[in-house]
C-alpha cells in the first residue's frame, strides 16, 4: 500500500477546475517531486492534503485513512507536516518558541498537569524540548536559538519554518517551494538536509519545486502538473525529457516573453 494516493481527484472554483481527474501515489521512504509552470496546480494539491479545500471528486488517502474524512486539525495528528510558500511564524516569538508550536500535534497537556506541574508533564515537556533542539541541531540554527523572528534575514526565517516541520517528527512532510529565496549555499545545504530526512529521520518527503537541478538532484520520482492535469510522471530524466513537458515549459516561457 501506497503512504500517500491520489484517486482520480477533482477540484473545481466556480467555472474554473484546479485539479482535473488527478491520480498518482506516493511510496514510503520516496522523495517525490511536483513540478510545472505557474497555475499549474501543484500548490493547490498541497492544500487537499492539508485539508483546506474539498475535492469536487475523487479520494485521497494516507496510510489507510481517508483523508477527505478528517478535517484540518487532524492532519497533523496523522504524522503530516508542511511549509509554505509564504512564511508562517509567529513573528515576535523566538526561534525555540516556534518550533516548539510544532509539537502541538502530540496533544495539549490537561489544566490538572499544569496547575500541579505533575511529573508526566515535566517529562513530557523535555520530550518536547529534546525534539526541538534535534531539529535546530540538524538545520544548524544554533545561533538563532533564542533570536525573535522579526530579527533574522528570509533565508533563515525560511529554514526556521522546515525546522518547525521537522520537529513535529511526521512520517510526510511536504516542502511548498523549499529553496525560493535561499542563497546558491543555503539551497546546497537544502540538497543534504532533503536526503537526510529521508535517510536519516526516515520521512517521506514531497517537495514543490521551480529548481529543476534540486528536483533532478533529490528526487526520487518527479510529477508534472499543467493547467491541474498530470502531464508525466517517472525519473528526473523521463520527466525532463517528456515532449508534453518541454512543451509545457517552452509555452510558459514565450508567455512570459510576451
Amino acid at each position: 500500500m501506497s503512504l500517500l494516493e491520489f484517486d482520480n481527484v477533482t477540484l473545481r472554483f466556480g467555472g474554473v477546475t484546479a485539479i482535473d481527474r488527478l491520480s498518482f501515489s506516493v511510496e514510503e521512504g520516496e522523495v517525490f517531486a511536483i513540478v510545472g509552470p505557474n497555475g499549474a496546480g501543484k500548490s493547490t494539491a498541497f492544500n487537499l492534503i492539508s485539508r483546506l479545500y474539498d475535492p469536487a471528486e475523487g479520494r485521497i488517502t494516507f496510510d489507510g485513512t481517508d483523508l477527505l474524512a478528517r478535517g484540518p486539525d487532524a492532519v497533523a495528528k496523522l504524522g503530516i507536516a508542511r511549509t509554505f510558500q509564504n512564511i508562517e511564524l509567529f513573528e515576535q516569538a523566538t526561534v525555540l518558541e516556534n518550533l516548539l508550536v510544532g509539537r502541538h500535534r502530540f496533544g495539549a497537556p490537561s489544566l490538572l498537569s499544569e496547575l500541579l506541574f505533575l511529573p508526566s508533564l515535566r517529562r513530557s515537556e523535555r520530550v518536547h524540548r529534546e525534539a526541538v533542539e534535534r531539529a535546530i541541531d540538524f538545520l544548524n540554527l544554533q545561533p538563532y536559538r533564542h533570536s525573535r523572528i522579526s530579527s533574522l534575514a528570509y533565508g533563515v526565517r525560511k529554514v526556521v519554518e522546515l525546522a518547525r516541520a521537522v520537529a513535529m517528527e511526521p512520517r510526510l512532510i511536504m516542502l511548498d517551494e523549499p529553496s525560493s529565496g535561499l542563497s546558491p549555499e543555503e539551497t546546497q545545504d537544502l540538497v543534504f538536509w532533503v536526503q537526510d530526512m529521508r535517510d536519516h529521520l526516515g520521512m517521506t518527503v514531497i517537495m514543490v519545486e521551480h529548481d529543476m537541478h534540486l528536483v533532478s538532484t533529490v528526487s526520487d520520482r518527479v510529477l508534472a502538473l499543467a493547467d491541474g492535469r498530470q502531464l508525466a510522471l517517472g525519473t528526473p530524466p523521463e520527466v525532463q525529457s517528456h515532449p508534453k513537458v518541454i512543451e509545457a515549459y517552452l509555452g510558459a516561457d514565450e508567455d512570459a516573453a510576451a
